[in-house]
């Protein structure tokens, strides 16, 4: 009996024993199952990353990103389902999307091809069938009556003595030549431009929408090719007549007495008077380069220029030309009905000497002097 308690003592005492080794040896072999875990875990998260995925908070920014943009689109929803019950088929925020100005894409390469809508164009038409047209209109009227009621009253300016027959050249080949042309151009310009500006509202009423067409396409065809021209011609204009343009003392004394057209006494000047040097430098000089220069942005839109460049040129050239066109009126009605003699002046390149004493005395004493020319 002895024995078999000593035998139960000694298993017990055995098993206790392998329990305590157990013990000892189970934390070890948890540190390094935690070790290798960590391991673990960072192989994972580094094959993350490289597989581009996000992290658990950067999860979290991307799902915030796209609950926002959900809420926006349904907040788009919610607004464009209130404007259709308000008015159906309203397409108007789409049109103000478009007519803002804002470049969206396209397959055509240029300068303002993605854009739809330019709402400025809508200014300029305002203007250019607005105040250009009217006053426009209203002007040439009224330059055209003035002529009108001057001639009926005047008449023809004539000569007070009687021709002597001798003749003095006044104007070179090269001057009439380069005179001829640019008057030419001018007015071919000035009828197809008037054309294009009023034609709708004069020919349309009597010879119906096809006439007008033709004779717009035509016009303006014939229009865009002149004006090169006449930029040309009123360079050479420049270079023939600027230097006896020029401010003299008897000018002072034309504008004084108006050029003696009210009281019909001769102002002696030189080779040209006030009123021809003001139409020389503010017709010809000034508004015909204006003109001119305009034109040719919208000659050749093919430069780059922006829509709003092609429109304020458009209002440049318009006014201009219609300023310029009532300005001729009076260098017209003087060189044809006006004045006696003027036409033949430039149509021969003389003048009677009686004609130059009485209206450019000065020049006529400088010529019978033997100075020389300017020209």
């Amino acid at each position: 009996m002895s024995t078999s308690l000593m035998r139960r003592d000694g298993r017990s005492l055995l098993l206790a024993l392998a329990l305590w080794l157990l013990a000892l040896a189970a934390p070890p072999v948890l540190a390094q199952a935690e070790s290798g875990g960590e391991a673990v875990q960072r192989q994972l998260r580094e094959q993350t990353r490289q597989r581009g995925q996000f992290l658990q908070g950067e999860e979290i920014r991307q799902s915030e990103q796209v609950r926002q943009r959900e809420q926006g689109g349904q907040r788009e929803q919610t607004r464009q389902r209130e404007r259709e019950r308000a008015g159906p088929l309203n397409d108007a925020p789409m049109w103000r999307q478009a007519r803002s100005g804002e470049a969206f894409f396209t397959t055509v390469r240029g300068p303002e091809t993605g854009v739809l809508i330019q709402t400025e164009g809508n200014t300029w038409r305002q203007l250019r069938n607005g105040p250009i047209k009217q006053y426009g209109s209203v002007l040439l009227l009224v330059v055209l009556l003035a002529l009108a009621v001057f001639y009926a009253v005047k008449g023809m300016i004539r000569l007070h003595a009687a021709p002597t027959g001798r003749r003095i050249q006044r104007f070179s080949v090269f001057e009439r030549v380069v005179h001829w042309g640019t008057a030419i151009t001018f007015v071919v310009l000035a009828v197809t431009g008037l054309a294009i500006l009023f034609a709708k509202y004069l020919v349309a009423p009597l010879l119906g929408h096809d006439a007008l067409g033709v004779l717009l396409v035509v016009g303006k065809n014939i229009h865009n090719y002149i004006g090169p021209v006449f930029l040309a011609f009123t360079v050479l204009m420049l270079l023939a007549f600027a230097r006896d343009n020029l401010w003299e003392a008897s000018d002072r004394v034309w504008i004084r007495k108006g050029g003696g057209f009210i009281s019909g006494e001769h102002v002696p000047s030189g080779r040209f008077n006030f009123g021809e040097k003001a139409w020389f430098w503010g017709g010809v000089a000034f508004l015909g380069l204006i003109v001119a220069a305009s034109g040719l942005v919208l000659d050749f839109p093919n430069f780059g220029q922006l829509r709003v460049t092609m429109q304020w040129a458009n209002v440049i050239h318009a006014t201009a030309s219609i300023l310029l066109i009532a300005m001729s009126f009076g260098h017209i009605y003087l060189g044809t009905i006006g004045l006696e003699g003027a036409y033949r002046a430039m149509r021969t390149g003389y003048v009677d000497e009686t004609w130059a004493k009485e209206h450019h005395a000065l020049w006529y004493e400088d010529v019978k002097a033997g100075k020389p020319r300017h020209s």
